[in-house]
């Protein structure tokens, strides 16, 4: 659109230049003194030019015509009859020559007026230019900011899926740990449950084989014919003694070596009594050690499950206050962190804040300066033109009055022709001077204007935006120092839980957490004891005879 305007502006311009021209030298040809016939041709040839320029408008094309075939005439009759008087001719073009004359004052008005609608055109286009360009320069980094926070959006999500595909996998491993241990337990305990009931039965029939022994039917048969025998036989008593004697040195010899194999001082304690001890009082401290054993086990199977369930559950307390300690210590650090990193965000926005206000002040009164100074240039670039207006007035009046003054005088007067014409064309030029200056300051005093008032409305959205998110980081930091201080309450009141657990453990281990042996030996150890301790009873019974 640019080119096609500055296309037609060109030859636009060179008509009205041609035009100009081709009149000032038709004015020039008319207002020579001499009316000859050589003046009249040269006049008939710059007639032919002005017939030929598209701006001249028909009427005036059809008046040179009219005044062409009048002078023509006229030059016929004068040479065929009596000389021609000296000033006919120049007499006959005064009309043509003031139409002439306001058809180049008409023609360098109009040339003036698209010189001065091509400056702002130009200017305009200048402007529209620069500001298409800055909208595509502007587009550019705005994309590349757009491409950059993209890229870290991005990888902020893969960071994040790989974060939660690791809280996936833990999560899994820890069901399956969680699972595997129900079931160790859920086993231990079916097998805890089993064992304790076969002890059940086996406490159950000794029961019931001491009290048969016990009864009237063993008891009162023994007292009833075992003393007829006694007295009917000394020897068979005495032989009794001496075998009964035989039978405790086995049992004590028998009980050694389970204590030696077992690594047991109870049954060595016992058999140890057991040679020394008359033969009733070894059979009766034996069933009361098998007694005394069977109690330790019933009271240490209670002991055990009262240790398994307080240390179950001791170690789930411990376990999930120090994790309870952890994510809140893990809390507190980020809070400080963010909360850090807060402060000197709004430090840094207020910062900015203080730099725009500055920026603003700065801008408002250069652009108050600016303006008045624009606007000084405007008046005076119009005082000049009107001066300059006044100046060519004066002058071509001048010419024109001084033309017709010495119209009489035999030497021609030179002040009106093309050579003589400097002295307006420069005034025109100056007069176009000062309307481009007037046009150029107002477009550039427009730009400026719109430049500042875009600033100011940018600076004052980027102010507002940044108080904006100062005040959100404010509110945003104040609820996490809120978050952190009960975060810090949390940690105080886990802490001491947790504390309280561990001391409770450190009180459990004496009782429930044996580092020597295991339960499940000491029962098959005390098992072992209650088995040997039996097996020495029946020796003693004579069943091993």
């Amino acid at each position: 659109m640019r080119n096609l305007e500055k296309s037609d502006y060109t030859t636009l311009h060179a008509d009205y230049t041609e035009s100009i021209d081709a009149i000032k030298r038709a004015i020039a040809v008319l207002k020579k003194q001499s009316a000859d016939t050589a003046q009249k041709a040269s006049f008939i040839q710059v007639s032919e030019d002005l017939q030929k320029l598209s701006l001249i408008p028909d009427g005036a094309k059809h008046a040179i015509d009219m005044f062409v075939q009048q002078g023509e005439e006229d030059l016929s009759e004068g040479v065929g009859v009596t000389a021609p008087e000296a000033n006919g001719y120049e007499f006959q073009s005064s009309g043509v020559v003031d139409m002439l004359s306001k058809l180049q004052s008409k023609f360098i008005d109009e040339q003036t007026s698209i010189e001065k609608k091509e400056v702002a055109a130009r200017i305009a286009f200048d402007l529209l230019s620069q500001d298409m360009n800055e909208q595509i320069k502007q587009g550019g980094k705005d994309k590349k900011s757009k491409s950059v926070t993209k890229a870290n959006t991005l990888g902020h999500k893969a960071s994040a899926s790989g974060d939660m595909n690791s809280a996936e996998t833990l999560k899994a491993d820890d069901s399956k740990f969680l699972s595997d241990l129900k079931s160790t337990c859920s086993t231990k305990a079916s097998d805890f449950a089993s064992r304790q009931t076969l002890r059940a039965g086996e406490i159950t029939a000794i029961e019931k084989a001491i009290a048969i022994i016990s009864g009237t039917a063993v008891s009162g048969s023994a007292t009833k014919h075992l003393p007829t025998l006694v007295q009917e036989s000394t020897s068979l008593s005495q032989l009794r003694s001496n075998m009964n004697t035989q039978t405790q040195k086995r049992v004590s010899q028998y009980l050694e070596e389970r204590a030696t194999t077992l690594n047991s001082r109870v049954l060595a304690a016992v058999a140890q009594h057991a040679g020394a001890n008359p033969f009733n009082k070894v059979k009766k401290m034996i069933s009361g050690m098998v007694t005394k054993l069977m109690e330790q086990a019933n009271q240490e199977a209670g002991e055990k499950g009262f240790c398994d369930k307080e240390l179950s559950t001791n170690k789930q307390t411990r376990t999930a206050k120090t994790d309870e300690v952890a994510t809140l210590t893990a809390q507190i650090e980020s809070l400080s962190a963010s909360i850090a990193k807060l402060a000197g965000s709004i430090a840094a926005l207020g910062k900015e804040v203080a730099s725009l206000d500055t920026s603003m002040a700065t801008s408002v009164t250069q652009r108050t300066e600016e303006k008045s100074k624009n606007s000084a240039t405007v008046k005076d670039a119009q005082e000049a033109q009107t001066a300059v207006a006044q100046a060519l007035t004066v002058l071509k009046d001048f010419y024109e009055k001084a033309a017709d003054a010495t119209a009489l005088v035999q030497a021609p007067f030179k002040g009106q022709q093309s050579e003589s014409g400097g002295v307006l064309a420069l005034l025109e030029v100056i007069a176009s001077d000062f309307a481009r200056l007037e046009s150029e300051t107002s477009s550039a005093e427009a730009t400026a204007q719109k430049a500042h008032s875009k600033f100011m409305t940018d600076s004052k959205e980027s102010k507002a935006t940044k108080s904006a998110q100062i005040d959100s980081k404010n509110e945003k930091k104040q609820d996490q120092n809120q978050a952190m201080t009960v975060a810090n309450n949390d940690l105080t009141g886990t802490q001491k839980q947790l504390d309280a657990a561990l001391k409770y453990y450190d009180s459990l281990k004496p009782k429930c957490v044996n580092e020597g042996t295991t339960y499940a030996d000491r029962v098959a150890k005390r098992k072992e004891e209650i088995d040997s301790l039996q097996q020495g009873l029946k020796m003693l019974a004579g069943e091993s005879i």
